[in-house]
């Protein structure tokens, strides 16, 4: 099973694309310029192992990142798990994993999905482990996760970007979705494509953890100040580039009071 899946092992040469623009270019290391500049650099990550990782990010979804990390030492003590040592989750019941994971949205979803694939790794590989992905294409690697329910881009790319594995792409949540498209960096479209098309805009020398560290700070921005229902655009350092903001601003002195009203 895994041999026919992963029938081309390594990472191909970088295919050719068209040349970008200078503004294109830079584009993304402007931003990720006032960003750092903005909230300076974030802590460097310690990365987990690939399953560690996909545990995280399967249950992670629509979840603060407090609780996500939460739900992880959860399961540590619940289960007495750990990195290297996830069987036990595995083994348990759909209703013990529920009532670990109790903290993250959607539990009672979660818990079936993320045993259902904790047994399709064992079954297909033969052991518990994701470690082995390290041999083959990050394509086909995105691929081979994305057949487990609940498994999309975000966590695919999760799982390559963040973890040991430290492959090149961009895990596009909400706040990061919601960041590019209020800066039209790139057409409006799911994370699927808009990771697709911020790909073609990323530097060719920007390696898997410089990426990190851009999403990082663009998932810190749309936490803090470019957030869903109030985004503070007048203090925002991506105004100046921004058209919502700048369209928002503008609203907002519009209907300002004037002085004497």
């Amino acid at each position: 099973m895994i041999a026919e899946l992963f029938n081309e092992p390594a990472d191909p040469a970088t295919p050719q694309r068209r040349p970008l623009t200078p503004e294109e270019a830079d584009r993304l290391p402007h931003i990720h310029r006032l960003l750092l500049g903005h909230y300076g650099q974030p802590a460097p990550r310690e990365p987990w192992d690939p399953l560690t990782q996909f545990i995280y990010s399967l249950l992670a979804g629509r979840t603060k990142t407090p609780s996500a990390h939460q739900v992880m030492r959860d399961l540590e003590r619940y289960f007495q798990a750990g990195p290297g040592n996830w069987e036990s989750v595995r083994d348990a019941t759909v209703a013990e994993i529920e009532r670990a994971i109790a903290v993250v949205t959607f539990p009672e979803v979660k818990a079936p999905r993320l045993k259902a694939a904790l047994m399709g790794i064992t079954e297909r590989y033969g052991s518990l482990t994701l470690d082995f992905l390290a041999r083959y294409r990050t394509d086909k690697i995105r691929s081979w996760l994305e057949q487990f329910e609940g498994v999309g881009p975000q966590v695919s790319a999760a799982v390559v970007n963040f973890s040991t594995l430290r492959r090149r792409a961009i895990s596009i949540d909400a706040n990061h979705l919601r960041v590019v498209q209020r800066l039209c960096v790139v057409p409006r479209a799911d994370a699927a494509i808009t990771e697709e098309r911020l790909m073609r805009l990323v530097p060719e020398t920007w390696d898997a953890e410089m990426l990190d560290e851009h999403h990082s700070l663009v998932k810190l921005h749309g936490q803090t100040l470019c957030t869903f229902s109030e985004p503070r655009c007048e203090a925002c350092p991506l105004l100046d580039i921004c058209p919502t903001g700048k369209r928002n601003t503008g609203e907002l002195k519009l209907t300002a009071p004037t002085p004497g009203d």
